[in-house]
């Protein structure tokens, strides 16, 4: 069939790099368009590198990219339709504002947000983090309202997500924030200075452990002490306490506080144990040293790590390789592959008070964005130029989201989705499905668990059902052998179908009219499980 991918992805060994910088020199204005950015930048180390990139991708296509990467799900038939056959010169920039303005828009960076900030957990930021997509916040003030986490403020309920399943693992809860907020593993650092990073010293580790070592669960809330140290050993068996550090360097001060003896301690245990059973949050600290992490963190030049690593994941998503690779190693021994487009874009996230959707809407209305994943001949170039499209694996929820529309009855379903309860009962329906996948990752290849399921699970089987509202069920009321195969494709690939599947397609449900259904339920279950279905591409 017409392009169907190949499941197997090349495993993309990143020796990219990251350098922690924004303030490199030469940077085109600040007053150009984002869009305009991406392409000059691009396009100009495409250019030193003798490559000219792919073609821009066909309509349908565009489509299904735009629709799964900002609201989660493919097209419905009738909006990629629709898109195709309209001739609207300005129709890209019009898909992007009326799929960036729907709820499912924010349901779905809030669905993304929460994968990335809570991997390796069971806990979730979900309903906290729906509400701060919803209502806009800048990423500064996510950042702020989760390291704090006080839950006592309006609007913050859930936000305390983050801290509470790491609390009890410090080292955890180091790594994590070090590696999610400021794209860098400091692990490495924790029992000697890293072997082959000259910039990760102990004191790097060490330091931003002790803006967490105060930190205590009190029931449902978050607690801070107003004393509390961190010793620790160098290589050479010297004992050390450590300061408060940040990854730049930067010293905090912190207030001289007596550690309170063991009674005293013994008395402030009760005052909570009794606190805990009327749910009443702790008393706040005098100073609080996560507090001063998150300020230092957000300082006029000590943010780039923190703008850098923002940029750099979101980058990632939308065109399947980060500017630096891996993405928690922004060090100055890897630097990234494009170092002045990652400025650029660092500075204006800064400039523009850390807006995401903005930062988004540039990214996906550049001619990078759009460029095909088809490389017609000869050996694709370096991934790390972007000449050509990443073929990206399909999250768990944006697979079982799109599973639902593709082997629904078109004619069931509305002219758009988007508003409404209905995507959001399209969200929870598919919850029980993405749970039973896995997330992939950087070097993906499909699980037993996943292939056992697509093969004959019963809830793939309940979607392949010839009820009235299914897809099955009204490709078997349809007479026109043509029309029938290419309405399945239509509906599962979101695009119209080459004139040879609808021969070929056609050819295999003629041999098979003895028993229509099961010959339409094979055809649609083979497009449902193809590569070409499970790739965002």
């Amino acid at each position: 069939m017409r392009r169907i991918l190949r499941l197997a992805l090349p495993v993309l060994i990143a020796l990219v790099a990251a350098g922690s910088n924004t303030q490199a020199v030469d940077l085109l204005p600040a007053d150009r368009p984002l869009p305009e950015i991406v392409d000059f930048y691009l396009d100009a180390k495409l250019s030193e590198a003798g490559v000219r990139p792919a073609a821009t991708t066909e309509d349908a296509g565009l489509i299904r990219r735009l629709t799964l990467d900002l609201i989660g799900r493919i097209p419905t038939e009738a909006e990629m339709r629709a898109y195709v056959e309209s001739t609207a010169p300005e129709k890209q920039v019009e898909l992007i504002d009326r799929l960036m303005a729907s709820p499912a828009y924010a349901r779905h960076q809030a669905n993304e947000l929460d994968a990335m900030l809570m991997a390796g957990t069971r806990g979730s930021l979900r309903d906290y983090l729906n509400r701060a997509v919803e209502e806009d916040r800048p990423w500064d003030q996510i950042f702020r309202e989760i390291i704090l986490a006080d839950e006592s403020l309006p609007g913050l309920k859930g936000a305390g997500n983050y801290l509470k399943p790491r609390a009890k693992d410090l080292d955890r809860l180091t790594s994590d924030v070090s590696s999610l907020f400021f794209g860098v593993d400091v692990s490495c650092a924790k029992c000697h200075d890293h072997p082959r990073v000259v910039d990760w010293k102990q004191d790097h580790y060490y330091g931003m452990k002790s803006f967490f070592a105060r930190t205590y669960e009190a029931g449902t809330f978050l607690g801070e002490n107003d004393y509390g140290t961190v010793k620790f050993q160098t290589t050479g068996g010297e004992e050390r306490q450590a300061r408060l550090m940040f990854l730049t360097g930067r010293i905090v001060d912190a207030p001289d506080v007596k550690e309170p003896s063991k009674e005293e301690q013994k008395a402030e245990k009760r005052r909570l144990a009794e606190a805990k059973k009327k749910n009443e949050p702790p008393p706040a600290p005098k100073f609080s040293v996560r507090a001063q992490l998150v300020d230092v963190a957000l300082q006029p030049g000590e943010r780039d790590f923190f703008a850098n690593a923002i940029v750099n994941r979101l980058w990632h998503r939308f065109f399947g390789l980060g500017l630096v690779m891996p993405l928690d190693q922004m060090h100055s021994a890897n630097p990234p592959s494009h170092p002045e487009l990652l400025s650029w874009l660092a500075r204006d996230l800064v400039e523009h008070r850390y807006d995401l959707r903005r930062l988004i809407r540039g990214l996906v209305l550049s001619r990078a964005y759009a460029r095909t994943s088809i490389w017609q001949e000869g050996e694709a170039p370096d991934p790390r130029l972007f000449g050509v499209a990443a073929v990206r694996p399909l999250t768990p929820l944006q697979l079982a989201t799109s599973m639902w529309v593709a082997t629904t009855d078109p004619s069931t379903l509305p002219a758009d989705l988007t508003p409404g309860k209905l995507e959001a009962d399209l969200d929870g329906r598919a919850r029980g499905v993405a749970s039973a996948l896995a997330k992939p990752g950087e070097d993906y290849q499909i699980g037993v668990s996943e292939a056992l399921l697509m093969s004959n699970g019963d809830r793939i089987q309940e979607l392949l059902t010839d009820k009235n509202e299914r897809l099955v069920g009204r490709l078997a009321r349809i007479e026109d052998g043509d029309e029938r195969v290419a309405m399945a494709v239509r509906n599962v690939l979101s695009r119209p179908p080459a004139d040879e599947e609808v021969s070929l397609l056609g050819e295999y449900l003629a041999q098979r009219s003895d028993r229509q259904v099961e010959g339409i339920r094979q055809l649609v279950w083979v497009l449902l499980t193809s590569a070409e279905f499970r790739f965002n591409h």
